[in-house]
């Protein structure tokens, strides 16, 4: 194997990692570990979730996030079928996730599950590969999408 071949072999396994951690950090509410996945200025396009393109700085962005999943009993994200595109220190990810959501105690169904793919733009950093820019498509749902307004009135609340 060639050192090109190893280069980009252990380039394929840091990115993926950073969804893996990206993942990870959502789930167990680890808003420190989301500090290791964005670059420092992140964008982001989840209209097809409802939301609204944004763009801006990291900590900006880790705040919303902490108001979307705060408020929730429990999530799980799973991402899979991850497809690379490596150009130096520029790099896309595309991976297929299926996200749990789960309120206990909601007004009605309790659960909303999405299923789609994210498509990512990553950035090779000093301290590893960070991700400048993401969005999410979501392909199918089921469940109450409503439980994502009612945790999030209850973090208010």
């Amino acid at each position: 194997m060639t050192d090109t071949e190893l280069t980009t072999i252990a380039d394929r396994l840091a990115i993926s990692d950073v969804m893996h951690r990206y993942a990870t950090a959502i789930d167990m509410k680890d808003l420190g570990l989301l500090e290791q996945v964005f670059d420092e200025t992140v964008e982001s396009d989840f209209t097809t979730l409802g939301g609204k393109p944004w763009s801006g700085a990291r900590a900006d962005w880790i705040e919303i996030m902490r108001g979307t999943v705060a408020g929730l009993t429990s999530t799980q994200h799973l991402t899979g079928n991850h497809v690379h595109r490596i150009d130096g220190d520029r790099a896309h990810l595309t991976a297929y996730l299926q996200a749990m959501h789960h309120l206990s105690g909601a007004r009605g169904e309790p659960d909303y599950l999405i299923g789609g793919y994210y498509d990512v733009d990553l950035i090779r950093r000093a301290e590893g590969w960070r991700i400048s820019r993401y969005g999410l498509t979501v392909t199918w749902q089921r469940g109450d999408r409503d439980v994502l307004r009612q945790a999030a009135r209850r973090l208010k609340g």
